[in-house]
């Protein structure tokens, strides 16, 4: 272990400002976990509160909760609190639906706003369900629709005028790669096109600021940075010159301008609410909105500042012990261009996490050979870092990698 890096962790944690927040999870004593960036850490308020939804709202109050309990507006209220954290104003965030059905809803809005153009273009190496979604709505569309993928350092060139809108993800969920949101945002839109950013990765691990980015659209999940649980409700940003034109395709009950007056015919819904499709998800919201009430509480600048310092001292540290080992960086060593996670390819990558989990380091795998670290600065400490990076180091040297069990591929990597 490098003792000047020990050391150092040791005063960082002894000053981190962010240190009370970890006591705010539910973290199994010993567990060094670096997976927030896939599934984030139980808020300790998330089980007491799902106790109350379940046993008085639920249970007691049933139906009269949807208004008793506020059930009916937990979309908007908790997509308001996310709004908060993405440099958007209230009334221009929902959480709703699983972040591939908001993509659905965003393309085809954007394709409704920008008629005539018929290409959604992203780059080849984004998230699978971006470009499963793309796919989905070209097929639906019976051909007046194509997606298109192209290598990143190509995308912004081959907008052409066919390019109705652009989908991307801010921060790249392999490599970390930083988008310039505002920056590709503009050349887009200068080309006629809107961009429709997923910010699964960025939502809570960095500060964004779609407004300030003149951003059309946006999506993400509730269950990594915002601690939302496993399989937590979405959310969707529209840009409020966007609402009274937009007509997102799945067209639901929840999204009609007056749902109680059961018409048969479809009236959007004025605002964001245009982007609600069926019933709420109220459980789920109900443990989303303590994940997110935990971020909104805490200040984004020492969020990031302690990010950057985590990232910073994982590469250390791996540079230090782990260089002649194998593992190559592919996160941008530029901190301003990495989000928040360090990720490293190695040919026996899938089995290192599998071994590295049965010592109590928890990070994940990417095929065909990405090792990712996610940092989650609320519940991370830098003595974690190091201790991590230990056990990176004795899990390869000493060879304990290569075992049957580590090799067999799991359902879920």
């Amino acid at each position: 272990m490098s003792g000047v890096n020990s050391t150092r962790a040791n005063a960082l944690d002894a000053t981190d400002p962010l240190a009370g927040f970890r006591d705010r999870f539910q973290l199994r004593e010993g567990l060094i976990y670096l997976d927030g960036n896939s599934l984030g850490v139980m808020p300790k308020r998330a089980a007491e509160r799902m106790v109350e939804a379940v046993t008085a709202e639920w249970a007691e109050g049933l139906i009269t909760s949807w208004l008793g309990a506020d059930w009916v507006n937990a979309p908007r209220r908790v997509g308001d609190k996310i709004a908060g954290l993405l440099g958007a104003e209230p009334g221009e965030v929902i959480a709703a639906d699983s972040t591939s059905v908001n993509i659905f809803k965003a393309l085809t809005a954007a394709l409704s706003l920008n008629p005539g153009r018929g290409t959604i273009l992203t780059e080849t190496t984004n998230f699978p369900t971006d470009h499963y979604m793309m796919q989905g709505v070209a097929g639906f569309s019976g051909g007046t629709v194509r997606a298109k993928g192209v290598e990143p350092e190509a995308l912004v060139d081959a907008i052409d005028d066919d390019v109705a809108v652009v989908l991307l993800t801010q921060v790249h969920y392999k490599s970390g790669l930083i988008r310039d949101m505002a920056a590709v945002t503009a050349q887009a839109q200068a080309k006629g096109a809107l961009v429709v950013w997923d910010l699964s990765h960025s939502a809570g691990a960095i500060p964004v600021d779609l407004n300030g980015a003149n951003a059309d659209f946006a999506v993400g999940c509730g269950y990594k940075f915002l601690n939302g649980g496993p399989g937590a409700p979405a959310f969707l940003f529209a840009a409020r010159r966007h609402h009274a034109a937009a007509r997102p395709v799945l067209s639901g009950w929840f999204g009609h301008a007056a749902p109680f007056a059961f018409e048969e015919g479809y009236r959007a819904a004025p605002g964001i609410e245009r982007f609600l499709c069926g019933t709420p998800p109220v459980l789920g919201l109900t443990a989303l909105e303590c994940g997110v009430a935990i971020m909104a509480e805490a200040d984004m600048a020492q969020l990031r500042e302690k990010s950057v310092a985590l990232s910073e001292l994982f590469i250390a540290e791996m540079d230090e012990r782990c260089s002649d080992l194998g593992f190559v960086l592919i996160s941008p060593r530029d901190p301003a261009l990495r989000g928040s996670q360090v990720s490293y390819t190695h040919p026996e990558g899938y089995a290192i996490v599998q071994a590295l989990k049965d010592r109590d380091v928890t990070g994940d795998f990417r095929a065909p050979d990405v090792l990712r670290f996610g940092l989650t600065p609320l519940y991370l400490r830098y003595r974690d870092v190091i201790d991590a990076v230990a056990a990176i180091h004795e899990v390869v040297t000493s060879g304990d990698w290569d075992k049957p069990e580590y090799r067999q591929r799991a359902a879920v990597t």
